[in-house]
């Protein structure tokens, strides 16, 4: 977990960063592609676990407009939007879109083809968080959740891709065998 100092009427507060594995195999054409960008009852390498219902009022609140999708968490490189961010039973599930037109985006679309970017971290301030002194684990039960980053590295490796959209014939086998590996490993 890494802290970003905000430039705006907040400079005092620190944004929070939390990244989680998405495997993304094969975007479609169009840059598409869905997953969690954080699971619920997993805690992650920097010792927080994220609560059901953490996400509720900042998503009521903003919506999936106002959370930017960015590249590694940086304000200057928006590569995409998110057409849908909400909580389900397992996390925070979400669709976007990288937007093709912008250079770093085919860059990341390419590489996310590939299999080489493939995590999801999300930035954020703590509003109603709880540290177990036994474990140092800290429950975050209420967040404000400003973006959602494609990274290189996650912080949580449980997450992984549920559906990939359009994704083409030939990749069939490699999507199954990533869905069967992801249902294994949350067993």
């Amino acid at each position: 977990m890494g802290r970003l100092a905000h430039d705006g009427p907040h400079s005092a507060a620190a944004l929070e960063i939390k990244r989680s594995a998405l495997a993304i195999s094969r975007p479609s054409a169009l840059g598409a592609f869905e997953g969690y960008a954080s699971l619920f009852g997993f805690v992650d390498m920097g010792r927080d676990e994220i609560m059901p219902g953490a996400f509720r009022d900042s998503l009521s609140r903003r919506g999936a407009s106002d959370i930017k999708l960015l590249w590694s968490h940086d304000a200057r490189e928006p590569v995409g939007v998110w057409d849908d961010v909400f909580e389900d039973a397992r996390g925070l599930k979400v669709v976007g879109r990288l937007n093709l037109n912008v250079a770093r985006a085919r860059e990341i679309h390419a590489l996310m083809r590939e299999g080489a970017i493939d995590g999801l971290s999300i930035g954020f301030r703590a509003q109603r968080a709880v540290t177990d002194r036994k474990t140092g684990v800290r429950r975050l039960f209420k967040v404000d959740l400003w973006e959602i980053s494609l990274v290189t590295f996650p912080m949580l490796p449980q997450a992984r891709v549920s559906a990939v959209k359009h994704s083409p014939a030939g990749d069939a086998g490699r999507l199954a065998a990533r869905i069967s590996h992801a249902a294994a490993l949350l067993r």
